[in-house]
């Protein structure tokens, strides 16, 4: 991908504009270039950079749902669980989970509900649930607490690389003849006729305006999709919201292990996972309801207290504040519905079209973004009255998807793209050298991602093309000085842009909860 020339090519008149570059709005990109529509796609930041890089890294069905009932749910994730797994194996694998068993009288409860998730998923690769006994829990998972285990099940879903899988299909859909461009900010819609026409948008780096016209408008903003509604004059807003915060502690604090731990009961009717990733453990989620919509929120103190809280009971080793490596949240776009707690909001998506035909598709998760992008289209082409396609994404495989790499593999990610960034290291051998001791990333990520993955700031790199900042926040601000020197010599940049680079992600890297700033200083 190449930001240049993506721009040039704007200015043509397209099939379809998508509004948004988060994992709907790039799954549905790449739904309508692979039917041959002609697609273009901007993004007003950087892929992914708000709720699309901040999810718990799994790809299921929600297991929690099965309590609500939303079967239908909990099956058309599973579905899409399968798909992704096929489509993308460079980026998904196969999680095993341990879900814990204090009190005896939960066992039948347990196993009833997995063995259902087990039915649900229909003909999967992964692996069926099983009871398992306190020994046998406690050898998946040695940093379990023990006293007390009654049993446990031994279940499995699918991890993932959220960033990552954003890039991917980015680059899938220009592999398809999409148009694609972040840092480029719809301003104004147009109309004619006052049917809604296409966009006035603003290069976010120069300021300059383009017109884009499209047949069909899609808005798939995410947290923000009632600001483009707002735009085209409707009310009232069809979202509520609410803060999904994770923290980040050493792969230690579940024992040396690939498996994870659920822990189905919580104070608030949620569940809460600790999974190994990259080497560390993500512990989350919260779900707290926030009217504030905000493109990098920050976990409160008391959404940390409340995970450690949480977790702790679990584990032979309690975890402290100063564990702590690094914290984020995201955002939720959830459907408006007249319920006080959002952890009862339904995920499934909606789909609008206003009276001048702008499409806005919102709600969903990760998991089954490539159902709703089949959805979306479905609807636009037929607003459009373009010719009838079908979607063939369901066995689509994306981008650079055959690998041979370990799971263990830092650049697993990257599938048979790992090939090129090898080359540049062969090309230029101090591109070797590891940007921190304690970050599995390389100097040619930094110009890999430039020159390929459309990278233009150090959060970029540091935040989505490698994943430092959701890892160890304290080794990404170390590092970020020599990732702004790689960058601004391949974006052609000067001095005075490389101090605002870092400025600015010394700003992100630095709001994070209360509780970790001291950690973070004194790993700086």
């Amino acid at each position: 991908m190449e930001r240049d020339a993506a721009l040039a090519r704007l200015g043509g008149r397209f099939d379809i504009l998508i509004i948004g570059g988060g994992a709907t709005g790039l799954g549905a990109a790449l739904d309508a270039a692979a039917r041959g529509y002609a697609t273009a796609l901007i993004e007003a930041e950087d892929f992914a950079k708000a709720t699309s890089s901040r999810s718990t890294k799994l790809v299921h069905g929600g297991v929690r749902y099965l309590q609500a009932g939303e079967i239908g749910l909990v099956r058309e994730a599973l579905t899409e669980r399968n798909r992704l797994t096929a489509n993308a194996p460079h980026l998904v694998r196969d999680l095993p989970f341990i879900l814990p068993i204090y009190r005896g009288v939960d066992i039948p409860y347990y196993w009833f509900g997995l063995k259902l998730y087990d039915r649900l998923a229909g003909r999967s690769t992964l692996a069926s649930s099983h009871l398992c006994s306190p020994q046998e829990a406690v050898g998946c998972v040695p940093g379990l607490q023990r006293d007390g285990l009654r049993a446990a099940m031994r279940y499995h879903d699918g991890q993932f690389d959220d960033a990552r899988l954003a890039v991917t299909l980015a680059r899938t859909a220009v592999d398809k003849g999409a148009v694609i461009v972040n840092y480029t900010r719809a301003m104004r819609l147009l109309y004619e006729n006052r049917r809604m026409c296409g966009v006035i948008a603003r290069d976010q780096e120069t300021g300059s305006e383009l017109e884009i016209r499209a047949t069909v408008t899609i808005n798939a903003c995410g947290i923000f999709a009632d600001d483009v509604r707002a735009l085209d004059g409707q009310r009232p807003p069809l979202l509520t919201h609410s803060r999904g915060s994770h923290i980040v502690v050493p792969r230690d604090a579940l024992g040396t292990t690939e498996h994870a731990i659920i822990i189905p009961k919580t104070s608030d009717g949620r569940v809460v996972f600790a999974t190994p990733w990259h080497e560390h453990i993500i512990i989350g989620t919260t779900d707290i309801p926030t009217s504030q919509v905000e493109l990098d929120p920050r976990p409160t103190r008391e959404e940390v207290d409340y995970l450690l809280t949480t977790v702790n009971p679990y584990l032979a080793q309690r975890l402290a504040l100063e564990d702590i490596q690094a914290a984020f949240a995201g955002l939720r776009p959830l459907i408006h519905r007249r319920t006080t707690t959002t952890a009862r909001q339904s995920r499934e998506h909606l789909i609008e079209v206003s009276s001048s035909g702008l499409v806005t598709i919102t709600g969903g998760k990760w998991t089954t973004y490539r159902k709703m992008a089949e959805d979306v289209i479905d609807v636009a082409a037929r607003q459009a009255g373009l010719a009838r396609a079908a979607s063939p994404t369901a066995t689509l495989t994306l981008h650079a998807a055959s690998c041979a790499r370990a799971m263990s593999d830092p650049l697993r990610t990257y599938g048979s793209d790992a090939d090129a960034l090898l080359a540049l290291c062969d090309e230029r051998p101090e591109l070797r050298g590891l940007l921190h001791p304690r970050l599995p990333c390389v100097a040619a990520q930094v110009v890999y991602a430039a020159r390929h993955e459309m990278a233009r700031t150090v959060d970029d790199v540091l935040a989505r093309r490698t994943r430092a900042l959701f890892l160890e926040r304290g080794a990404a601000l170390e590092c970020a000085p020599a990732v702004a020197a790689l960058l601004a010599a391949e974006l052609h940049r000067d001095v005075a842009w490389e101090h605002n680079q870092l400025s600015a992600f010394r700003t992100i890297g630095e709001s994070t909860v209360p509780a970790c700033q001291g950690l973070l200083q004194r790993q700086r």
